[in-house]
């Protein structure tokens, strides 16, 4: 045997050795680069819908639920609420609720599937901050006689109905934001998917 057939045997090995040698570190360094790209089972489950028990809220109540990491404001309003509210369309930038701010099943005078219970995301269109339930009806500080209760954004001063509607004048551009919810039954809804 000549060393020009040794070397050359040799040079293949390597070669070869090399290559796969090669092939396998990109596969180890590609296999978690790609597992990045999907999202983890905290993130899967900050976006999964939450069930909401509806049954123990009674009505002028206002419940809190987490939806994504956001506020979800869960209203059961009384009859004279419900009465009130077009009452104050006039007070009102969007009372007819036309900017796409909720599903086209809450485009509706009382933003809702079902009238007595409000379901909306309890965060100013502002800025970002958390308004808060203010029920009393005709407070002077709110607006007197036109405040027949809402939510108020206590940071820059807007203020919502409580069909989440934005008054005029106030720094909020548009209505508080509808999610996608649906009733499981008379008792449950599931906010997060239509």
């Amino acid at each position: 045997m000549d060393n020009k057939e040794i070397n050359q045997g040799r040079r293949r090995f390597l070669t070869l050795a090399t290559a796969g040698a090669g092939a396998i570190a990109t596969a180890g360094v590609a296999t978690p680069f790609v597992a990045s790209w999907f999202p983890s089972e905290k993130a899967k489950a900050a976006g999964a819908s939450v069930e909401v028990d509806i049954s123990k809220i009674e009505a002028g109540q206002l419940t809190i639920a987490e939806w994504r990491g956001k506020p979800i404001f869960v209203l059961r309003r009384t009859e004279q609420q419900l009465q009130d509210l077009p009452s104050l369309d006039g007070n009102l930038a969007d009372p007819a609720s036309a900017a796409d701010q909720q599903p086209e099943y809450c485009k509706n005078p009382t933003r809702a599937i079902k009238p007595e219970i409000w379901v909306g995301i309890g965060i100013c269109t502002h800025l970002g901050c958390s308004p808060t339930h203010r029920p009393d009806v005709g407070a002077a500080d709110l607006g007197g006689g036109s405040w027949k209760g809402g939510f108020f954004c206590p940071c820059h001063g807007s203020k919502f109905d409580l069909a989440g509607r934005v008054f005029v004048g106030v720094p909020a551009p548009t209505n508080l934001v509808i999610p996608p919810y649906k009733y499981l039954n008379d008792n449950v809804i599931l906010v997060g998917e239509d």
